[in-house]
């Protein structure tokens, strides 16, 4: 379950990025930030949708968005992820679960028959002043980053 809802601040918080960064909410403040949820570098799916926000990066640009992926995965297969790709925006390494449970993005799933717990597929829209404004849930990726960016045109 979320400890954030739309309308509600987010919590500052750090957490280690690509280029051997920390960085931390407030370090954005100003300019609205897209913080994305996928289940795991270098899959179908989250490739797919790393690739979009990639395709789209500079229209997010142009209205003062950041973008920001996040997964449990570790920093170094963040950098072969984003290099492999060509990323232009920062993947953050929630190896802790710090930010996937104040977001209640772990769910349960299921795996080939096995129930197994994972991040659900998520973006969610934090205005320059640190509110979350807008949050997806059970994301498919096709469309998804359109609905994003109209979202950021819309603030």
């Amino acid at each position: 379950m979320s400890k954030i809802k739309p309308g509600k601040p987010v919590p500052d918080f750090r957490v280690a990025a690509t280029g051997g960064r920390t960085l931390s909410l407030a370090d954005f403040r100003g300019h609205p930030v897209v913080l994305y949820f996928y289940p795991k570098d270098d899959t179908p799916g989250c490739t797919a949708e790393g690739c979009a926000f990639r395709d789209h990066h500079a229209a997010f640009r142009q209205h003062g968005a950041i973008v920001l992926g996040v997964s449990r995965d570790t920093s170094a297969s963040h950098e072969k992820f984003r290099a492999r790709h060509g990323f232009p925006f920062d993947l953050l390494a929630d190896a802790d679960e710090t930010l996937c449970r104040l977001f209640g993005v772990i769910q349960e799933k299921n795996m080939y028959g096995r129930k197994v717990m994972g991040i659900e597929r998520s973006t969610f829209l934090i205005d320059g002043e640190g509110v979350l404004r807008q949050e997806w849930r059970k994301v498919r990726v096709e469309g998804h980053v359109e609905a994003v960016l109209a979202a950021v045109g819309a603030l």
